[in-house]
């Protein structure tokens, strides 16, 4: 019964990834607290796993994505390069964070970025293009919090690439492309950290390396690639600012249960 959970888990997420542009994670997680939740998880770790197997499973859906923005000639890959270095070294950082931050903290923290970011999808806030990219330390920086934020909620990144790279004026296909690029980074160098961090924690369950649950990974990416697609489609003929609206209200739900219920 569970496998069918993931199965649905990976076909929302898609959907979400093409349809709105944001990282499967923002679904995924909080799914997966639920699901290991009733499977009796161990309340120290689920929150942990819950973002570990969310990266793992952005590498699947993020090579995709890559492909198909390489082929469109959207990737600009000299500001990719730049942003990368402090983006593994932030990942690694913001997932020894998460492995020792209490789970109930870990999922409050989630629920008020969740509620930023039904705030900001919901009322269509976009910084204005005002300047240019840094320079190489500069991005290495920013690469290092998008990193950071990334691995501590499980998600692939581009809710704080694409606000950035839009206010330094890059072109917006671009913006999206190289976006999607850097998630893949972010969900490699997340899944190895997770990987590193979890192992030999009691209370794992079977089927896991490290903070990383083999069994939901498996049930996720059979369905998330291919419903991607769809959405990305599907995005083309919908209203997106009705749908980001709908989204946010969804994002906004989710958030607030998580706030309410670890306060």
């Amino acid at each position: 019964m569970i496998i069918f959970i993931y199965l649905l888990m990976g076909v929302v997420a898609g959907l979400a990834a093409g349809l709105f542009g944001v990282g499967g994670g923002l679904v995924i997680v909080p799914a997966l607290v639920f699901c290991f939740t009733v499977l009796g998880f161990s309340a120290d770790i689920l929150t942990q796993m819950a973002v570990g197997t969310s990266l793992a499973t952005i590498v699947v859906t993020s090579i995709s994505s890559v492909r198909a923005h390489q082929l469109l000639g959207n990737v600009r890959w000299p500001l990719f390069w730049a942003l990368t270095p402090g983006i593994v070294l932030g990942v690694y950082w913001g997932a020894s964070t998460a492995a020792h931050t209490a789970g109930p903290l870990l999922q409050l923290l989630f629920g008020v970025f969740a509620v930023t970011m039904a705030l900001q999808m919901g009322l269509n806030f976009k910084p204005r293009a005002s300047r240019e990219l840094p320079g190489k330390l500069g991005l290495g920086l920013v690469g290092s919090v998008v990193g950071f934020v990334s691995a501590l909620f499980g998600i692939g990144g581009g809710s704080l690439t694409v606000p950035f790279m839009s206010w330094c004026n890059v072109r917006m296909q671009e913006t999206i492309g190289t976006a999607a690029a850097c998630g893949l980074p972010i969900a490699v160098a997340g899944t190895l950290a997770n990987t590193y961090v979890g192992w030999g924690r009691e209370a794992l369950p079977d089927y896991s390396s490290g903070f990383i649950y083999w069994p939901a990974f498996v049930g996720i990416v059979l369905t998330s690639a291919v419903f991607a697609k769809l959405g990305a489609r599907l995005a083309q003929r919908l209203p997106a600012l009705l749908l980001k609206r709908y989204f946010a209200g969804f994002l906004l739900l989710v958030g607030a249960q998580f706030i309410l219920g670890n306060l």
